[in-house]
């Protein structure tokens, strides 16, 4: 049963799909009271421990204490209400790239009780129409250098009707920096029942009507109280460091939940490059390191070179499978093991993992404490253990989607299936195999083939496409889009720059093909559907 909520505006709670829905929930260790706003718990519950001095944030040329973090949020959720209105319960999509002003909002916005939502800034705003209409969002708070999109969006909105800016750099020169200026740096957060939505967090890459994952304010500490705890066995002294961006429940929470439950620092990087990584670990002797695998390998070729990452003692993979020969590189270079593990936004944060003290190449590891896992064929039978099947976990966290039928698809017989394909060894380890269906994951990001083909359909100049995930030493796999063009139009280079620019500027640039094939025709079945299989391995043209 779902305890007190503080919600006045009970969309959320309205939302959650019927409990016999949910996955079975394995809650045993994880005790939180009735009562609960996780943002209390990062922030001023740190200050009241003793914790005020340490460093919380470094990010745009400063560092910031837990009592400046506290401070800072504290007047920016005073302006939330007084001045934007914003009611418990309440969507609020944030707009950013990472920063310490993105986590500022972030955590003002869960201190009154809303329901936040973390967008990524390279999205359009058709893409963000999507987001807003799937939650109802009435709110958004944007970093003033990533307005268009956004004000795109509330012009043809039903539901967002406020938007205001914040400033992402360290000048706190913005409409909503200016609204908290002169409030009071103590707040009464609202008391959020710990089954209270406290996040919803968009599947990347999703395809067709986006999928919202919903999250309690005991999840985010969940996450935190397990695999951070149990597997990183973070202290005050750690720093973090990481590429995901912070609107993916990856790098919220290896960049902002992990760190402030422990009393540790958090470093935010607008532009996460793997340069920028090798700076920040060597400048500020970064502890724990979150990114994927293909940024590893460039980190790998910088030491090289001479840079300095003695500091890193836990060095976690996550996003895309990761390859032997990195482990093995990253191991012999550094004489620590990199943690590979896997989660899912269903579930918030990671679940299997390697450990520091067993770990082995190829291989995602055992389930973190709290979660059970097995892999099954079709109808929910354990298979055999070196045979492939579907991953089934369960465990303290699990998918609850808002008012949407896939919940029926993605839980069942109370285990959340993940859509990967698992072995499991006769010692009791679990074997990456591949995606059930066709996402493509490059450098760590989910991207829908479907959604890349839309794009390009959208294009005059084709008549057909299929988009498919190919293999790249750099990227893990990268877009590669198979192009049937329409009577009248060349087959040249040029034309392949025009579909890539084109989908750049329709959808989230990441997402563009970097390798596009133009074919006389696609391969299909008989029904008319494309054998996207097929393009993986009879590939033409250039």
């Amino acid at each position: 049963m779902l305890g007190p909520s503080a919600h006045i505006d009970t969309f959320a709670r309205d939302g959650l799909p019927p409990i016999d829905q949910w996955p079975a929930f394995q809650l045993e260790g994880f005790d939180y009271p009735d009562y609960l706003n996780a943002a209390v718990e990062l922030t001023d519950a740190m200050v009241d421990k003793g914790l005020g001095d340490h460093t919380a944030l470094i990010g745009n040329g400063r560092r910031r204490t837990y009592k400046e973090l506290t401070d800072w949020t504290n007047r920016l959720a005073h302006a939330m209400v007084k001045n934007l209105g914003i009611k418990p319960g309440n969507r609020v999509l944030i707009r950013s790239a990472n920063n310490p002003a993105m986590v500022a909002c972030w955590l003002a916005a869960t201190k009154v009780g809303a329901v936040v939502v973390n967008t990524m800034p390279m999205l359009r705003a058709s893409e963000l129409s999507a987001i807003v209409d799937k939650a109802e969002i009435s709110h958004a708070l944007c970093d003033t250098r990533l307005t268009d999109e956004i004000t795109a969006c509330a012009k043809t909105s039903k539901f967002l009707k406020t938007v205001v800016g914040f400033d992402g750099t360290s000048n706190h020169d913005a409409e909503l920096d200016r609204l908290a200026l002169e409030k009071p740096v103590k707040f009464d957060a609202v008391k959020t029942g710990r089954d209270d939505v406290a996040l919803l967090g968009f599947t990347s890459g999703t395809t067709g009507e986006p999928k919202a994952t919903m999250h309690f304010h005991r999840d985010l500490l969940i996450i935190a109280d397990g695999y951070a705890k149990e597997v990183l066995k973070v202290t005050p002294d750690d720093v973090f460091v990481g590429s995901p961006p912070l609107a993916f429940t990856f790098g919220l929470g290896g960049l902002a939940i992990f760190p402030l439950r422990f009393g540790a620092a958090a470093t935010l990087l607008e532009n996460a490059s793997p340069p920028s990584m090798i700076d920040i670990i060597e400048k500020f002797k970064a502890t724990v390191c979150f990114t994927a695998p293909t940024a590893y390998r460039v980190m790998l070729q910088a030491m090289e070179e001479g840079a300095d990452l003695s500091s890193l003692r836990a060095a976690v993979s996550a996003g895309e499978t990761l390859p032997a020969p990195i482990y093995a590189e990253w191991k012999e270079k550094t004489g620590k093991p990199m943690l590979d593990g896997i989660g899912a936004t269903e579930m918030l944060h990671i679940f299997v993992t390697n450990r520091f003290d067993d770990h082995q190449p190829a291989c995602t590891g055992r389930p973190v404490t709290g979660y059970e896992a097995r892999v099954v064929d079709d109808q929910m039978n354990e298979v055999a253990d070196g045979e492939v099947g579907r991953l089934a976990v369960r465990g303290p966290t699990g998918c609850r989607y808002l008012n949407d039928e896939r919940q029926q698809v993605y839980v069942r017989d109370g285990w959340n299936i993940t859509g990967d394909s698992f072995t499991r060894d006769a010692d009791g380890y679990f074997h990456f195999a591949a995606r059930n269906d066709d996402m493509i994951i490059s450098s760590g990001y989910n991207i829908a083939g479907p959604e890349v083909e839309a794009a390009l359909l959208s294009h005059e100049a084709v008549s057909e496409c299929g988009v498919v995930g190919a293999p790249d030493s750099e990227r893990g796999h990268i877009v590669e889009a198979h192009v049937v063009l329409n009577d009248g139009f060349a087959a040249d280079e040029a034309m392949v720059k025009a579909l890539q620019d084109h989908v750049k500027a329709t959808i989230a640039p990441f997402k563009y093909p970097r390798a596009v094939r133009f074919r006389q025709a696609l391969p299909k079945t008989a029904t008319g559907k494309i054998q996207r299989f097929q393009l993986r391995v009879d590939g033409e043209g250039f």
